[in-house]
């Protein structure tokens, strides 16, 4: 009888591009399915920028792990070669920028179908900000300008996801609006700091990197309002 794959997901409030403790990288790395695992930057939502990729290269390559990045904006792999690349990594990591044109371009390159592919097939999905938002059904975002919500995404987590609840103003508010009004279904709020761990859709850690940072679940209060639920971390132990 064939082993099922463990389907997981994290979202990350920081990592190598924010943060300089390195701590919520290492936690990524410790539930990747080898020892040496390797890991592909999707750089996608800023439009592949090089000093972006830059700073992943400089962060993963002194780790024990084999990094590499995946480029969509000068694509250079046929449709073949792009499937088995991703199938063959052990880590997909996507980084920060505009929700709704990572999604755009990831549809047109077909990387949405692979995705949900290699996630089935038990590759460790992560990101921060819109590479947090993209796994969700929904998200809040400021891919258009103002702060607003985007009903969209791969759909691998039930509900919405908000980054940046602590550290970007209206942010808390915003969101907690959509959530009681219907606008965005149920979901989860990051503080910069905080990562969760999601196995086959359901909540199975959560870590911060400070003593403050928290994630919230947030649900319709059923009289017009949101509740907002703080949930218990594991605070990482600094190795400094």
């Amino acid at each position: 009888m064939t082993d099922v794959p463990v389907r997981r997901l994290a979202l990350l409030g920081g990592g190598f591009s924010t943060d300089t403790d390195g701590l919520l990288d290492d936690w990524v790395l410790r539930h990747a399915r080898t020892p040496r695992p390797k890991v592909c930057f999707l750089p996608t939502a800023s439009g592949d920028a090089a000093g972006y990729i830059e700073r992943f290269l400089a962060a993963f390559h002194p780790r024990d792990c084999e990094p590499g990045v995946l480029p969509l904006f000068r694509r250079e792999l046929d449709d073949d070669a792009l499937r088995a690349l991703v199938l063959a990594q052990d880590v997909i990591y996507v980084g920060g920028g505009n929700t709704a044109n990572l999604l755009a371009v990831w549809r047109a390159h077909g990387m949405d179908r692979l995705l949900v592919e290699a996630y089935e097939r038990g590759t460790l999905l992560c990101g921060i900000s819109a590479g947090a938002n993209c796994w969700a059904e929904g998200s809040h975002t400021d891919s258009f300008g103002p702060l607003t919500c985007l009903p969209d995404g791969l759909g691998l987590l039930p509900g919405s996801v908000c980054p940046h609840y602590d550290s970007e103003p209206g942010r808390r508010a915003s969101y907690r609006a959509a959530v009681a009004g219907g606008a965005l279904p149920a979901g989860w709020a990051l503080e910069d700091g905080v990562a969760a761990l999601f196995t086959d859709g359901q909540l199975t850690e959560t870590v911060s990197r400070t003593a403050q940072a928290r994630l919230y679940r947030l649900q319709p209060d059923g009289q017009g309002g949101a509740h907002e639920r703080p949930l218990p971390s594991r605070r990482l132990p600094s190795t400094k």
